[in-house]
């Protein structure tokens, strides 16, 4: 069998734009097809339509490194990011190579065609490919559903019920009374957003999370774009960016206590006076045990000091006809109910796997470089970080793919994959967060290494001197098809320089 082409792209979001363009730029002789389930490009940045949605990263490094964000806004909402992925679409000529509306299902390696077998289903009719490479690219998130815990007396209120990610395009606020379930980084956007035109928004939080206002637009990359350039600033605030967010989390991962104090003191600064900090703005955990939420310009606490919003802490005892009872005996009066309360999480796009007609289980498979899994040939996956830019990381993954593909076809190498670890797997979560959202979802997802390479490290850093600078092919089994296997690691170690 003759793959129909070289790389096969699963979704058609940041990631999946991403990986096509880097293989346009950097093996411009590359076949490549993108299989997306909805019917346009975008991903998260399409499908979540809520108000106010934008992104909780500066875009100098949330943005592809091979094509600076010059705008003059560092936070950016979510048409402003569609229109910087529309326009990385229109420069690479990708929309050709996009199929839409292709669910993909399951995908099958065939060991003696050294090739993938996709199976999708368009417009309920099945649809089959083959390719050399796949590559997923679907992130996270399941598309299909939110997380939505079932709330007592949810038929009794009389009014309406909306989950932000489906977020019906006709619906009104105006002067109405809005209650919104959530802490995180959903929330916190929704409630100034929805302020501005409600008769009242509350929040209501079972417990609170660490806020932080950050500039919309940075004044370090301003000042530096007036003398320099767009250009040579991004590039500046780029990594000033990188490296602040680096110290941000390892401080608070080595020094919880004073981070907390300083968080905390802001927050006072920003609320009006006499405001109960303690019971709303006190989580129970340690700063970056979950991912903190930025407020643009601090936008969520001057909704709260104009009295436009507010906070409720406690946990839901019922929906009732006009609003939410909860458990302390406290009544929140609403019209709309926004439930943001999270989002439910697959692994590698939920498709099903399999090897040479075995099922492979996910969960029993153990990641390589953050970006390849064991028992799984010729596969490569896209994931970003949870303490810093998503697309910092999915920009590495693709370039240390295109290495190690120029290595196997300068070698004559057929296909790839991971060596099993030696010694005990499993002892930390794939995602080491502590949000809820993780943890409902973590039995599902590959599991780490005890050591690099099968360490998943958050840190760009460390990521970008074992990706770029590190050796490729280092243990990895590289194979030609006519004579089998060659552990690169022990049988070339030449190789594994690339």
């Amino acid at each position: 069998m003759t793959p129909e082409v070289d790389v096969l792209i699963v979704g058609a979001g940041i990631s999946g734009i991403g990986a096509a363009a880097h293989l346009t730029r950097e093996r411009p002789g590359a076949t490549y097809t993108i299989l997306e389930g909805r019917e346009t490009f975008g991903g998260t940045w399409d499908l979540f339509r809520y108000p106010g949605i934008r992104s909780d990263s500066d875009l100098h490094t949330f943005c592809y490194a091979f094509k600076p964000w010059i705008a003059d806004e560092s936070i950016a909402d979510g048409p402003s990011i569609l229109r910087y992925l529309a326009e990385t679409v229109e420069e690479y000529g990708i929309a050709d190579n996009i199929r839409f509306g292709h669910r993909v299902d399951s995908a099958e390696w065939s060991t003696e065609d050294a090739c993938w077998t996709v199976r999708a289903r368009k417009d309920g009719e099945p649809v089959q490919l083959t390719a050399r490479w796949l590559f997923c690219a679907g992130g996270y998130y399941d598309y299909g559903r939110g997380h939505a815990p079932e709330f007592p007396g949810a038929e009794d209120f009389a009014g309406t019920v909306v989950h932000p990610q489906f977020w019906p395009e006709d619906l009104d606020w105006s002067g109405k009374k809005v209650v919104v379930i959530g802490s995180g980084a959903t929330a916190v956007t929704l409630v100034p957003a929805m302020a501005e035109a409600a008769a009242h928004v509350t929040m209501l939080q079972r417990t609170p999370t660490y806020v932080l206002s950050v500039p919309a637009v940075d004044p370090i990359h301003a000042w530096l774009k007036r003398w320099l350039g767009p250009v040579r600033a991004h590039r500046i605030a780029r990594w000033k960016n990188v490296r602040l967010d680096r110290l941000i989390f390892g401080g608070s991962r080595r020094f919880p206590g004073p981070v907390r104090k300083l968080i905390r003191s802001q927050n006072i600064k920003e609320l009006p006076e006499g405001f109960d900090v303690d019971t709303h703005f006190n989580p129970p955990y340690n700063p970056w045990d979950q991912r903190m939420c930025a407020a643009q310009d601090g936008d969520f606490f001057t909704s709260i000091r104009d009295g436009r919003a507010s906070i409720a802490t406690g946990a839901v005892k019922a929906f009732v006809e006009d609003g939410i009872e909860l458990e302390s005996g406290e009544k929140l009066e609403a019209d709309l109910i926004v439930t943001a309360t999270g989002l439910e999480m697959v692994p590698v796009a939920g498709i099903e796997y399999w090897v040479d007609g075995r099922p492979v289980d996910i969960s029993e498979t153990v990641t390589y470089k953050g970006m390849m899994l064991t028992g799984l040939p010729n596969f490569v996956y896209a994931v970003g970080y949870t303490n810093a830019s998503w697309t910092l990381k999915v920009d590495l993954t693709c370039r240390h793919f295109i290495r190690l593909l120029d290595l196997m076809d300068d070698r004559g190498y057929d296909w790839a994959e991971p060596e099993e670890p030696v010694g005990e797997v499993g002892g930390t979560p794939l995602i080491n967060l502590a949000s809820g959202y993780v943890l409902r979802a973590a039995d599902r997802f590959p599991k780490q290494g005890p050591q690099e390479p099968w360490l998943l490290r958050m840190d760009y850093l460390d990521d970008r001197r074992m990706l770029l600078d590190g050796p490729v092919g280092d243990h990895l089994r590289l194979h030609r098809a006519e004579q089998g296997a060659v552990d690169v690691s022990n049988a070339e170690p030449s190789l594994a320089k690339g």
